[in-house]
């Protein structure tokens, strides 16, 4: 009998009170991969993600993946053929989006403090430079020269408002992200004098947002500001980036986002504003967290159990080297446990307080603080959820000289 997990934010089902990843049992895929503590991502509910997203958004709307929240090749060659362009944020993560099927012209490239070879090898592919500050679009013209390549440009805006409701600030007041929108008009100017492919605008001002209106509201904001600025632009608006920010739930307590305001509110903004203020243009939502974050576990052995003065602690064989949001210690202002159970468990266990701790030397290696789990044993594999998104490439890997875990897609 299959049931969902109760009580949980988490998608997964059970079969007998396994865990089922990809409809695999986590004790066959453990020994499938053949060491613990492993990734493994189902590519079904990332699937079904994207169709999920795809519906709510009104015709007309680009979905792109932010390749930050989980870079793994084969998600990304999943992705490809889900998803209409990627964004990338280093050399790396750009070599993995042209190794998939994505076209490099429905690539972007995004973050401060992109080096000069990093940009030479963006232009000479052909994507869109996402430019960041007045230095960087100098050197973006310099290496078009150089290569003799019209390099395609777009402006990262810093707008001069904050999203309220997001969990981490990425515009609004100082920042080093984009360049600060009164400054705009004057690097539009720069743009045309050198020639630049220009493109259009990115503005990306929040993550891991639940708030839904909160989203629309910077929507609204976005599209405003963006209208006022393209009256300077050196051409057509062809490449609009609202950004994303679509927050997942982490906790019981957090209420999943509502898609069917912020669809609404899409549409209402296509009908007007940009469909009669910027015809040309790309609109483009940009997801990396809400599209793969839900679709990840982190499965980890109990290696040893022990009783302190009254605290029992299960001690694993994974951490925080690999999964250091779990741990609180990714910018969290609060610590609140992920979602943690047993990979396997019977209906009559009773129920037990334990910490879940790592392998690592340190009192920050704690995965899971007081939670409630049934009984566990030496060897029991113990799963940590939401963990598509920011988990192994977000972590500590070298720290302690441990062996990095495997990455499955099933």
């Amino acid at each position: 009998m299959t049931n969902a997990i109760p009580d949980r934010t988490v998608p997964f089902e059970r079969d007998d009170g396994v865990l089922l990843v990809g409809g695999i049992p986590a004790d066959r895929l453990a020994e499938r991969v053949g060491t613990t503590p492993f990734f493994a991502y189902d590519r079904t509910l990332i699937s079904e993600r994207v169709s999920a997203v795809r519906a709510a958004l009104p015709e007309g709307i680009r979905l792109s993946y932010a390749v930050k929240a989980n870079p793994m090749p084969a998600v990304l060659q999943h992705l490809s053929r889900l998803v209409d362009g990627f964004d990338v944020a280093s050399a790396g993560e750009l070599r993995e989006a042209l190794n998939s099927t994505m076209p490099a012209e429905h690539v972007t490239f995004a973050g401060p403090g992109k080096t000069t070879p990093e940009l030479r090898q963006a232009v000479a592919a052909g994507v869109t430079v996402e430019v960041e500050s007045e230095n960087e679009l100098a050197r973006v013209r310099e290496v078009g020269d150089l290569l003799g390549v019209r390099a395609r440009v777009a402006l990262r805006v810093n707008p001069d408002f904050a999203v309220r409701g997001a969990g981490m600030h990425m515009g609004g007041g100082p920042q080093q992200f984009g360049i600060d929108a009164e400054r705009i008009p004057a690097v539009l100017a720069a743009v045309a004098d050198a020639e630049l492919g220009f493109e259009g605008f990115h503005v990306f001002a929040g993550s891991q947002n639940l708030d839904a209106e909160s989203i629309c509201e910077a929507q609204r904001r976005t599209v405003e500001l963006i209208v006022k600025l393209a009256a300077a632009a050196p051409g057509p608006v062809r490449y609009l980036n609202l950004g994303g920010g679509f927050g997942i739930p982490y906790a019981a307590r957090d209420r999943p986002l509502d898609l069917t305001p912020i669809g609404a509110n899409l549409a209402t903004l296509m009908d007007t504003a940009i469909r009669s203020e910027l015809p040309s243009a790309r609109v483009v939502i940009e997801l990396g967290r809400y599209l793969v974050g839900e679709a990840g576990v982190y499965l980890t052995r109990v290696v040893d159990r022990k009783e302190s003065r009254g605290r029992t602690y299960l001690v694993v064989d994974g951490g925080l080297h690999h999964q250091l949001a779990a741990s609180g210690n990714f910018g969290q202002k609060i610590r609140r446990n992920y979602p943690v159970e047993l990979a396997a468990r019977t209906g009559d266990a009773s129920n037990e307080t334990v910490d879940v701790v790592g392998c690592l030397c340190t009192p920050l290696d704690l995965l899971g603080d007081r939670v409630s789990l049934p009984a566990a044993r030496i060897g029991d594999l113990v799963a940590i959820f939401c963990a598509g998104a920011y988990g192994l490439t977000a972590s500590p890997t070298a720290f302690l000289g441990h062996p990095a875990p495997a990455e499955v897609l099933v």
